[in-house]
């Protein structure tokens, strides 16, 4: 009896059911890799991400994210970051930006308009552009 447990399935007896396919674990391991070190990356090369909520709110709004903007908000978190915020206002005149700092996300953004209505709770930095 211990034989049949420990050795060789015998004949006629159900071999067990291997679970998933390792192939298919390890190619999902190495694609978490890539995403996690590719996120490391944007992170230290000062690259900024939009929500698609900030996405959408910016097409509505009218607000242009050109690559000189881009560069702008960019610079915003590496100060941020120097000074150990979490989540800032960046802004000008025109327009204003909450950023999370850690993941360097922009979270919303807002006109001018906007803006003289606005209070700005949760925030523990502000950057002028």
């Amino acid at each position: 009896m211990i034989d049949r447990l420990h050795g060789a399935p015998q004949a006629g007896m159900p071999v067990p059911a291997q679970r998933g396919n390792a192939t298919s674990a390890q190619a999902k391991s190495q694609d978490f890799g890539a995403l996690l070190q590719r996120k490391a990356q944007e992170r230290q090369t000062g690259q900024i991400n939009f929500s698609r909520h900030a996405l959408a709110r910016a097409e509505e709004r009218g607000i242009e994210l050109t690559d000189t903007l881009m560069d702008k908000l960019a610079g915003s978190v590496e100060k941020a970051q120097e000074k150990g915020a979490n989540t800032i206002l960046a802004f000008d005149a025109n327009q204003a930006f909450i950023i999370n700092i850690p993941y360097g996300r922009v979270i919303t953004t807002m006109s001018q308009e906007e803006m003289r209505e606005n209070v700005f709770t949760n925030i523990d930095g502000a950057v002028l552009l």
